[in-house]
């Protein structure tokens, strides 16, 4: 399973953040442009960091006061398991999933890394990044 770590960003506002990231989430997936990369598919890691306000599950210890990382994982893979020609629309995908998911968000950042990406080269991971902070009503 990925790392999981948590950050305390203090009073902001008179509200208190907690910012948790996922990272290394691992997965074989079918997107690219050509189709053999559709047909065939790659090794793909995916980093999420997401903040929210977190006095509920600072003084509940309840899983309901937070943003819990598995149901992250579940939409990342659900995600993950749609195939796409582009990897920007991907983390796009990710990106507005998890914010319907979890309307509690107040930022919230994608990473989606392909690793030996077909380039014609050696390269480790072509990686493109969505991030953002969901809007308020």
């Amino acid at each position: 399973m990925s790392p999981v770590f948590l950050y305390f960003y203090g009073q902001i506002n008179g509200t208190m953040e907690l910012t948790i990231d996922l990272t290394g989430m691992k997965f074989y997936a079918c997107h690219g442009v050509s189709p053999q990369e559709r047909r065939v598919g790659n090794d793909f890691t995916v980093d999420i960091s997401y903040t929210f306000a977190a006095e509920a599950a600072l003084e509940s210890d309840e899983l309901d006061d937070t943003v819990d990382y598995a149901g992250v994982y579940g939409i990342v893979k659900a995600e993950m398991e749609r195939p796409s020609r582009l990897l920007e629309h991907v983390a796009g995908r990710i990106f507005h999933a998890l914010c319907a998911a979890f309307p509690q968000l107040t930022r919230l950042r994608v990473k989606l890394s392909k690793l030996n990406p077909p380039t014609g080269g050696e390269v480790h991971s072509a990686s493109v990044t969505v991030e953002g902070r969901q809007r308020r009503e």
